[in-house]
């Protein structure tokens, strides 16, 4: 899922308020509603939702719901200028970290009478998947996705090096990537690495926020930015270090390259999402799935999401037939079929690994969902302090001083939530 901008003109902001004033509250016509849903799932898990989809429509004779699969660029595109011509979808899927762009220029409707009623299905849901639909307080999503980074490990390499168990402390970690680092011919540039942990453009950007949680830190808290800590500079020097003097990763490489790396057999352990599960099949690698070491803190780990908004092109009656979708997509029994379908952990906290063990991913995946924590939400202007946490830790990597990088940052960070 790609960042990319979105229109935010002047006029564009003009006639998104006049459809807000045109469509809050209007059409309360009695009769059938038919509802159009926007998303980006075009694999496995599209399949799974058009079956959901398929059934909700069966089971109710007064609401259907037609689904338009676009790409996640496209949705981020499109969706404002679509709403500000009165012809938006009324239910739309998007990255978890656009939703506050959108919420805060008045594009969705409150949910919290929704999350309110018991009927909703929502009482179960993961806590940190909860937090990343709100905005100011105010909840104007449902996650379809809440899943925390882990480590993919390339079992067979493993077995070759002689590491046994899986590291479980930050410690361990480093040890058993020096164990599984391989520079057979001495020149200073290993074969095989131990553990690939690019230094930028990471994995849904989770990776380094995963590691500063791990160690007590932050990036944002309560709107304030907080990147610039004692804890924060401990976690760089701790890892800049261990890259610079042991060799256990490679510098200067995103997470399209780490995920090259892996599959080719060349990184032991990498850091990512669900899809590395597939990428390691296709590949003909032998893995397994573990969480994040702890950190001297705690263990913890950034999560991917996705969420689902009911716009501002719907009348009552129609957001009445969107949350009627969304409460049905959230009870149980859709719940675990959405899970093994779509490879990612169920949403709510009463349904075990057991109840998805036939999918392994999913029941590994769902072992290690207490780690997960939202990355940045609420803030809407995520993507530039994103950009100025890839700066600092790409620097940092690269030998710079990291008190100053941090302070930089931290002024980077602070202006971006300002903006």
């Amino acid at each position: 899922m790609t960042r990319t901008r979105i229109w935010t003109g002047a006029a564009a902001a003009l006639a998104l308020t006049a459809a807000v004033a045109g469509c809050s509250g209007g059409g309360e016509d009695d009769g059938p509603v038919e509802l159009t849903f926007w998303h980006g799932y075009s694999e496995a898990d599209g399949d799974v939702l058009e079956e959901i989809v398929a059934d909700f429509n069966a089971s109710h004779d007064d609401i259907t719901i037609d689904t338009e699969l676009k790409t996640w660029d496209s949705i981020d595109d499109t969706l404002l200028t679509a709403l500000s011509a009165g012809e938006g979808p009324g239910l739309v899927a998007m990255p978890a970290e656009r939703l506050p762009v959108y919420a805060s220029k008045g594009a969705f409707a409150s949910l919290d009478d929704f999350y309110a009623d018991e009927a909703s299905n929502t009482a179960n849901l993961v806590p940190g998947a909860v937090e990343m639909e709100e905005v100011e307080g105010e909840k104007f999503g449902v996650p379809s996705g809440f899943v925390p980074l882990a480590v993919y490990y390339n079992t067979a390499l493993f077995e070759a090096g002689g590491v046994d168990e899986f590291p479980q402390t930050w410690d361990e970690w480093v040890e058993a990537a020096k164990r599984l680092t391989v520079d057979e011919d001495g020149d200073g540039t290993p074969e095989q690495y131990g553990v690939v942990l690019p230094d930028h453009a990471t994995v849904a950007n989770g990776l380094w926020p995963s590691l500063f949680y791990g160690n007590g830190g932050g990036i944002v808290d309560g709107g304030e930015a907080v990147i610039d800590s004692p804890e924060n500079a401990e976690t760089l020097e701790f890892w800049s270090g261990a890259i610079a003097a042991d060799q256990i990763s490679p510098t200067g490489v995103d997470g399209i390259g780490a995920d090259e790396l892996f599959s080719g057999g060349k990184a032991a352990m990498t850091v990512g999402g669900p899809w590395m599960a597939s990428i390691a099949t296709e590949n003909g690698i032998d893995y397994a799935i573990a969480p994040l070491p702890a950190g001297p803190a705690e263990q913890a780990a950034s999560a991917i999401g996705v969420s689902m908004a009911v716009t501002v092109d719907t009348s009552r009656a129609e957001q009445a037939a969107a949350e009627e979708f969304l409460s049905f997509f959230l009870n149980e029994e859709n719940s675990v079929k959405w899970s093994l379908g779509s490879g990612w952990p169920p949403l709510r906290t009463d349904i075990p690994a057991e109840a998805v063990a036939e999918n392994p991913v999913v029941a590994s995946l769902t072992e290690i969902a207490a780690t997960g924590r939202p990355l940045l939400p609420g803030v809407v202007n995520s993507v530039d302090v994103l950009s100025a946490v890839d700066e600092l830790t790409q620097r940092a990597v690269a030998g710079e001083d990291v008190d100053a990088l941090l302070a930089e940052a931290q002024a980077e960070v602070q202006a971006a939530l300002e903006d």
